[in-house]
């Protein structure tokens, strides 16, 4: 047994799982990814944007088990889930056929000293307002929207991480007044959000006005950190939006209820600098206490 599995079975029943849209994983391990998995104890990590094949990601991440669901186009998206241990089960399908997930949802199933628990790692379309990618976007939030549901049913301990590509507040956006009109902030996009961290069974009216129920699912960063902005996992590459910290919260930790119940800790890793960072994105990492 490995250190970090046998760290998993016996060390406080603290599970390190974290979320990184990797902005391709060859890439992100030529600028430092390695460097720092040798300190940061990680047992599960939901991966987006991997870019890579199931051979070039096993290279690229030795010693970990690895799932992953491969884009359909070349060199684009790309979703994984790495472990410490392997899991039992696996599924990569989303919605009916012809949505196009394939390289977006991957789950997997982890038996974690007698408990089940479910890992989501989702990349959700960035999105075009008035193109096939907008729409796009909508037939994926809506298949998530399907999904959830049933996912909590079949799995309470289940966890959707990732790129989501959807600033939900105002707080989760630094410069949220200039982009109301755009992809990541439409008030349709964010009416998901609502109905997707309602109250369960509960009457929710959306941002864009719409009404709907609350699925009762569980931002675990901003019940963490409450009502403060950001903290942000996306900076743009323009100007000095990262020195500034002008960025969004769009990677996401979603917990059903009785897994929200068991976070032990959370935080938002930004590299310390521009030229420190090995992807666009930030880790988002959170500690589960979890086992019987």
């Amino acid at each position: 047994m490995s250190p970090a599995a046998a760290r998993l079975a016996v060390v406080s029943r603290q599970v390190r799982i974290a979320s990184v849209n990797v902005n391709g994983i060859r890439a992100a391990v030529r600028n430092g990814m390695l460097e720092w998995l040798e300190t940061a104890e990680v047992d599960i990590m939901a991966l987006q944007e991997v870019r890579a094949t199931a051979d070039e990601l096993a290279s690229a991440l030795p010693g970990w088990e690895l799932v992953g669901d491969e884009a359909l186009a070349k060199g684009r998206a790309g979703v994984a889930v790495a472990s410490r241990l392997p899991s039992v089960e696996v599924r990569k399908v989303l919605g009916p056929e012809p949505l196009d997930s394939a390289g977006r949802w991957i789950e997997a199933d982890f038996d974690i000293d007698g408990e089940r628990v479910v890992i989501v790692s989702a990349y959700v379309h960035s999105g075009e307002v008035g193109t096939p990618k907008q729409d796009a976007k909508w037939a994926f939030l809506d298949a998530m929207e399907q999904r959830m549901p049933q996912l909590q049913a079949s799995a309470p301990l289940a966890l959707i991480m990732g790129d989501l590509n959807v600033g939900h507040r105002e707080l989760d956006i630094r410069n949220w007044k200039g982009n109301v009109k755009r992809a990541g902030f439409l008030p349709r996009e964010r009416a998901y959000f609502d109905r997707f961290l309602g109250e369960a069974g509960a009457p929710v009216t959306g941002a864009d006005g719409s009404s709907g129920t609350g699925l009762g699912w569980v931002d675990v960063g901003r019940r963490f950190h409450g009502d403060i902005d950001g903290p942000y996992t996306w900076w743009s590459s323009r100007g000095k939006a990262f020195d500034n910290d002008t960025g969004w919260r769009i990677d996401y930790h979603l917990a059903t209820p009785a897994l929200a119940e068991r976070v032990a800790g959370y935080r938002v890793v930004r590299a310390p600098s521009w030229d420190t960072r090995w992807s666009d994105h930030a880790p988002v990492v959170a500690e589960y206490t979890l086992g019987s």
